[in-house]
């Protein structure tokens, strides 16, 4: 997929998403910098890893400018150059009814989930043009319920929903700079975090879907791959739709 000797920083990394597409671009040659808050969860991803590329686990709150840029620095020092590749996979819930959502929760939710995702997207696309990185790519993982709304998800909803939107402007602004940026919106993915929903919830889910079961997170990597690799050369802006036909 050419991705071979690649540099990808992916955030949370440490699980779900994160960690299956950090072992799916490192199956494919990439150097991995596995982010995410927690760092022993992205020492684990390492592991996890071909042990014939100089992977690296990261310590990283997205949401905190000062930690997304000692993350930056922490990775030129390391490798002489920013990535080419960057996967936007960190995410939270705080689920609950609306009457019930507390500003808190609202807050925390879009801080990491959006917030995050612009952080890491300037800070890196910046440096990617300053040392002249080419053929860089940018995904960012939204969801097909930002599309469609989700009862008991509106500060999630709404997050991602920026999450698409951003990644729109995003490629209308650094194209010409050589940096294609994307979306991927999964559906009902089995992860850590859907693992939280309720039984009835996620029963509802599977009736709308027409393959008739959930996704698997490394269903989610391959299309991540695909938008890393030079094979998706001539896409950007665009939202990618891995819901099993939801």
């Amino acid at each position: 997929m050419s991705v071979q000797g690649r540099l990808a920083f992916i955030t949370g990394a440490g699980s779900g998403i994160g960690r299956a597409a950090s072992q799916c671009l490192a199956r494919e040659g990439a150097i991995v910098i596995a982010a995410d808050k927690n760092v022993e969860n992205a020492k684990e991803t390492v592991n996890l890893l071909p042990k014939d590329n100089k992977h690296t686990p990261l310590q990283l709150s997205v949401e905190n400018k000062d930690s997304v840029k000692l993350a930056l620095d922490t990775v030129i020092k390391a490798y002489l150059k920013p990535p080419s590749i960057i996967v936007n996979a960190a995410g939270i819930t705080r689920d609950n009814f609306l009457n019930k959502l507390s500003e808190e929760d609202f807050s925390e939710v879009l801080d990491v989930n959006l917030k995050g995702t612009f952080l890491i997207l300037q800070t890196f696309a910046n440096s990617i043009v300053e040392n002249n990185v080419q053929e860089a790519s940018i995904i960012n993982v939204g969801s097909i319920v930002a599309k469609y709304g989700n009862i008991g998800q509106a500060n999630y909803c709404a997050s991602k929903a920026g999450v698409e939107l951003l990644t729109k402007v995003a490629s209308r602004e650094y194209s010409k700079k050589g940096i294609r940026v994307n979306t991927v919106l999964p559906g009902m993915i089995s992860t850590p975090m859907t693992a939280a929903v309720p039984e009835k919830v996620k029963a509802k889910f599977l009736t709308q879907i027409p393959l008739g079961r959930f996704g698997t997170p490394e269903e989610i990597a391959e299309v991540i791959l695909f938008l890393a690799s030079c094979r998706s050369s001539y896409v950007t802006g665009t939202s990618i739709e891995v819901t099993g036909g939801f």
